[in-house]
């Protein structure tokens, strides 16, 4: 990916644990690498298909002086939070931060802390099958839109669907989502955990009926075995409620352990 690169851009600043440091101030000098593509901005001369890094340049400016902050660590999110919610072109970001004064009482030419953060995709598979179903898979969606550094880009259509594992329960509403976050993958899920929770979702009979069911099925290509968070979304493959909705909006999407796409997966489930 095409890189734009900003070093030593100096801002002075009331950040430090120390109170002299919040009253005096000082020094802070930022380097700033962006991940995205410049093909459209160097073959057309397009600035709309860059970045104008003097105007990013005045915004990190006012980032980092709006508010006095203990920790270069929460300036460094602060920044690449800005730049990834400010430009849409930018995937990814590195955002270095030095202090060139860090009152320590030694000798040192700058102590410093360096954030990557970028843009995840990742698609959602979603089910309600208790009071109004519809209604409850749109509050979930409007919750998800809520969430910070979180954008549903995709809906699919909702399907009515038999349920699956435990039989004597109502049919399910289902759908599936894709969506950006700047997250990681356990942070994101713990947010999809307190909207559960918000809509009252009772956990007593497994496979059991629901006001609201929201799962990760991929989250970029990753695969993990954590304890909290399993991705892909185990036996995903054997549950036609989760891929024909997912279809819809991602059905080129490659399974990373499957090494198939969705469509594929879903043929194969029909066979």
């Amino acid at each position: 990916m095409d890189k734009i690169y900003l070093k030593d851009v100096e801002i002075f600043a009331n950040h430090g644990v120390f109170k002299e440091e919040k009253v005096l101030g000082q020094k802070f000098v930022f380097d700033i690498e962006l991940s995205l593509d410049l093909s459209k901005a160097g073959r057309y001369g397009d600035l709309q298909e860059s970045v104008h890094y003097g105007e990013l340049c005045l915004g990190i400016e006012k980032v980092v002086t709006l508010e006095s902050i203990d920790l270069i660590e929460t300036v460094g999110e602060k920044v690449a939070n800005f730049i990834l919610d400010t430009y849409e072109l930018v995937k990814y970001c590195k955002v270095k931060v030095k202090k060139p004064w860090a009152p320590i009482n030694r000798h040192l030419k700058y102590a410093a802390i360096e954030i990557n953060r970028g843009w995840h995709e990742a698609y959602l598979s979603i089910g309600s099958n208790i009071g109004n179903k519809e209604e409850n898979l749109s509050l979930a969606i409007d919750y998800i839109n809520s969430i910070e550094g979180t954008k549903v880009l995709k809906i699919s259509d909702f399907i009515k669907t038999e349920p699956w594992g435990y039989e004597n329960q109502e049919e399910f509403l289902n759908g599936a989502l894709k969506v950006k976050t700047r997250l990681n993958p356990r942070d994101f899920m713990k947010e999809l955990l307190k909207i559960e929770e918000k809509m009252k979702r009772e956990r007593i009979i497994k496979w059991g009926p629901r006001i609201i069911d929201l799962d990760i099925i991929f989250f970029d290509d990753l695969v993990t075995d954590f304890e909290d968070l399993v991705l892909p979304h185990p036996r995903m493959e054997e549950r036609e409620f989760v891929l024909v909705p997912l279809n819809q909006i991602g059905g080129d999407v490659i399974h990373p352990l499957l090494k198939k796409r969705v469509f594929r997966i879903l043929e194969d489930l029909k066979k």
